[in-house]
Order: structure tokens, then C-alpha cells, then sequence
């Protein structure tokens, strides 16, 4: 059994004692704790009332989770608005579609069947930063609750917000619906028996999508392990092939993660959703500079021709801007890290490496129905197969691997010690220690993890025997470190 407490959230696995698993007391006491710091963060006049919209993914675990949630919402005095089966992105929009004081998405993304979590938004339908969680987390290890009288309950009301979710983006102007009508493409959707096998199907439906299903059955009972790496999607990557196909589509069970599969089958590679999610819209914004003579941060304002995304993320992303002439910007690992370093720079378009692309032109948050728009709108004017538009991008290869310790104080005296050691190459310390070593065009980042004594080496190189070389030169460095 497990229970993760963190400033973004609480997940856990379903059953057992409370403190040690996902149970309903935990559910309920983190539930209060958000609740009276949005009260804190949002004060109003006396009779106004505070509005927080629910939704969820398929996960067997929803509808209990749901009703603790819910029900402990309207104990706090709080409406509810309850979107029932609904993306990740779709809640986070929700929120400001209702005018809403907050929202909490019950969904433990990638993770398999027995979890369930719940993530907290703010009034922008964004996560909340980490001074904001460790302010619930605090509150709710406290167990001083005091809920509302019977006249001051709050009330439930449901609503479906998918189709007003798809309305914006098909609404977008880098969205080019007629052309992918004219196209007409053929895809395979994976949805992993959860709330993409809603939402998907109807955006491609109302593209002029062909669209063949498979395990689109909001079941919660995933057909395979819902994380969307290529060693889980051999189905999904057969009936492309089987079904001549001009690709497949994957998302994990709250829909906030895309990957694509091929038309022969191969993975078109996770870091690089994002990649050609950009390359289409700084194209978009140079070509018209070309054109017209303007700026192109003139043409892409209120955002600037600047990408981001966190320091685990391909270097791919970062050469595609800068054919463009654009600049990229990294941020630690994290959306809201991610998210808030885009504000700053003005980013036209960001995400992370595992699929998630976030597009400020519809919202701050990870949405790969945007992604499957912007990909179709991009590949329709391409007029080529999607394994030649993976060849038009730079080819990188990430490996992962982890140092175990026994004791968690030797994180940070193995960090100084390699920022010491490769102190003549280009480092940035913003999360852990990412070394790029420019001449060769590889990098090797090393982070700590926030829930055991373990530091992630993630390291990219042109070859995966490369990648793997670089990660163990580091590994070597700090056994030698640790004695």
C-alpha cells in the first residue's frame, strides 16, 4: 500500500489503513485542507458563495473517491459543480468556463488501476505552486476541521463541459479544420479504457477524422498499463499497420499526455510530440513574418517566438526554435514549473518530454486533444507520412537510470561533487544538475526524487549506446563519491 503526500497533490493505492494508502479519511481530511485555504486565498463578503469544480477519470476507484470529494466539498459550505467523466485538461478549463474558485481533477494520470489521486487547482484552473500545497498539506496534518451548518451546505450541480473543451480548440486559428477534412486522414486510437475514448473520438469525428477504436471503453479497467511507452502500445502499433493506418494515437487515462505511433508501426517517440507541435507553430509565425515584413514577436504576440520545457525534456525541442531564429528557455521539472517559466518568457508554445504539450492560446495546462489538432492541422499541410515528418527533426535518444542511496543527506554532497567535477562545462542548477556538454550536443541531468532516497540520471545523446555511456560515466563519478 502507498500514500504520496506532496505539494501537488495526495495519490495513493486504494485499501488499507489510512496514513499508508489512499482511504477515505485521507480523501477527506485533504479535501478540507484545500477547501479552507481557497476560503484563505479567495476571501469573500459574507453570504457569497465558493464554487469548486470535480471531475474524473474512468478509474475504478472514481465514483467512491468522487462522492468523498464531493460530499466533503458541500460539508465545507462549497458548491459543486461535478463534470463527471472528463479529461484533465477539460476540468482545468472548466474551472474558468463556471467562473469557478478552484477545481480538483480525481486521477492518477499514468499509474496503474488500484490508484487514484487528487489535484488541486487554482481559480485559473492551474495547479497550485508549491507554497500553496505545503500550505494544505499542513493544514490537513493539523485534523482541526469545522464544517457548516445545515443551512449553509453547499450544492451539487453536473455538467458535461466536453464539447465547450473542443469548441475552443477547434475554434483556435492555428487550428485548421478544413484542411484535415480534405486530408482525410485515417488514425487508430488507444484510449486505455478511459476518458480519451470519450473526448478523442468526438474531436476527430468533428475534424473529418477516420477514427478505429480500440480499448475506448471507459471501463476504468485498462487493458494494458496505462503509461503511453512503446513497450505498452504493441497493440496499438499492430493495428496501425493492420488497418494501413496513417498513424495511431495514444493517450494515458486523464488524457494530458500524447504519443504518437507511426504509419509503419514505429513509435514516433513521446519527446517528440512536442517537437513537432512547435515546429508547425514557429513556422506558422516565420512564414508570415517572411511574408509581411513584420516581426515574428510582433505576429506571435501577446507571445514571443520562445519555447520551454523542463530540463528532462529532448534538446530537440531547443534546436527546432532555434532554426527559427527563436530562443528556449528551461524550466525544472514539474507543469507548474514548466507553466510558470512560460509566463515569464512568453513562450508561444511549451510542455514536457512525456507527451504533454501545453499551448497558452487555449490554456496553461497539458491537453493533447490541442496536440492532435495542432499535429493533424500541421501534417495536412505537410502533405507527407508521419515517419518522413519525424525525419525532418533532430534525432536524439534519452536513457533513464537511477542511483539508489541508503541515506538521502548523500544527495546533495553527490550533486556538489559533479557540479565541481565538470565545472568547465555549461550547468544549470535550477532543478538538481543538468551538464550539456555543447561541442558534442549531449546533456545529463541529475535530480533528486521528492518521495525516496534516489537521484534520476536522465542523459541524451545521438545513439542510445551513447546516452547509456554518458549516464554511466556519471553513475561512476558518484559511486566513487559515496566510497
Amino acid at each position: 500500500m502507498t500514500l504520496i503526500k506532496s505539494i501537488s497533490g495526495i495519490r495513493g493505492t486504494i485499501g488499507g489503513a489510512p496514513g499508508s494508502s489512499l482511504t477515505p479519511l485521507d480523501i477527506v481530511k485533504f479535501t478540507y485542507a484545500y477547501c479552507e485555504k481557497m476560503k484563505e486565498r479567495r476571501p469573500k463578503a459574507e453570504g457569497e458563495r465558493y464554487k469548486v469544480v470535480v471531475g474524473k477519470d474512468a478509474r475504478l476507484s472514481g465514483d467512491m473517491v468522487e462522492q468523498l470529494v464531493c460530499g466533503t466539498l458541500i460539508a465545507c459550505g462549497a458548491d459543486v459543480v461535478k463534470a463527471g467523466f472528463a479529461s484533465t485538461p477539460t476540468t482545468e478549463m472548466a474551472v474558468v468556463f463556471e467562473n469557478a474558485d478552484g477545481g480538483i481533477i480525481l486521477t492518477a494520470s499514468h499509474n496503474p488501476k488500484q490508484w487514484n489521486a487528487l489535484k488541486l487547482l487554482n481559480e485559473r484552473g492551474e495547479f497550485l505552486n508549491a507554497e500553496e500545497g505545503a500550505a494544505i498539506l499542513e493544514c490537513a496534518e493539523k485534523e482541526d476541521f469545522t464544517f457548516a451548518q445545515v443551512d449553509d451546505l453547499g450544492l451539487i450541480e453536473e455538467r458535461d463541459f466536453t464539447d465547450q473543451h473542443l469548441d475552443a480548440v477547434l475554434a483556435l486559428p492555428a487550428v485548421d479544420v478544413e484542411a484535415v477534412r480534405k486530408a482525410g486522414f485515417k488514425v487508430v486510437l488507444d484510449a486505455v479504457n478511459s476518458v480519451g475514448g470519450i473526448i478523442m473520438p468526438r474531436l476527430l469525428e468533428r475534424m473529418g477524422v477516420e477514427c478505429i477504436c480500440i480499448n475506448c471503453e471507459p471501463t476504468g479497467d485498462f487493458a494494458h498499463n496505462p503509461e503511453p511507452l512503446p513497450s505498452n502500445l504493441v497493440e496499438l502499433s499492430e493495428s496501425v499497420v493492420a488497418n494501413n493506418a496513417d498513424f495511431g494515437i495514444s493517450v494515458d487515462p486523464d488524457v494530458d499526455r500524447l504519443a504518437l505511433i507511426c504509419e509503419n508501426g514505429k513509435p514516433f517517440g513521446e519527446e517528440y510530440t512536442l517537437v513537432s507541435v512547435a515546429d508547425y507553430l514557429l513556422s506558422r509565425v516565420y512564414d508570415e513574418a517572411l511574408k509581411t515584413g513584420k516581426q515574428a514577436d510582433e505576429i506571435a504576440a501577446p507571445y514571443r517566438m520562445t519555447t520551454s520545457s523542463n530540463l528532462s525534456s529532448s534538446r530537440a525541442l531547443r534546436d527546432v526554435t532555434e532554426r527559427y531564429g527563436g530562443e528556449y528557455s528551461a524550466a525544472a521539472v514539474g507543469e507548474v514549473n514548466v507553466t510558470t517559466r512560460m509566463k515569464e518568457c512568453g513562450a508561444l508554445i511549451g510542455g514536457e518530454g512525456n507527451g504533454g504539450v501545453i499551448y497558452p492560446a487555449l490554456h496553461y495546462g497539458r491537453d493533447a486533444m490541442v496536440g492532435v489538432a495542432l499535429f493533424l492541422t500541421n501534417l495536412a499541410y505537410k502533405k507527407m507520412k508521419v515517419s518522413e515528418l519525424l525525419a525532418t527533426y533532430p534525432g536524439y535518444v534519452i536513457a533513464k537510470n537511477k542511483i539508489e542511496l541508503s541515506d538521502s543527506a548523500l544527495i546533495d554532497r553527490i550533486l556538489e561533487e559533479v557540479k565541481k567535477i565538470y565545472a568547465e562545462e555549461d550547468i544549470n542548477t535550477i532543478d538538481g544538475v543538468k551538464i550539456s556538454f555543447e561541442s558534442r550536443r549531449e546533456w545529463v541531468h541529475l535530480r533528486r526524487s521528492n518521495t525516496e532516497p534516489i537521484i534520476r540520471i536522465y542523459a541524451e545523446a545521438a545513439t542510445q549506446q551513447a546516452a547509456e555511456a554518458l549516464a554511466q560515466q556519471v553513475i561512476d563519478v558518484a559511486e566513487k563519491i559515496i566510497g
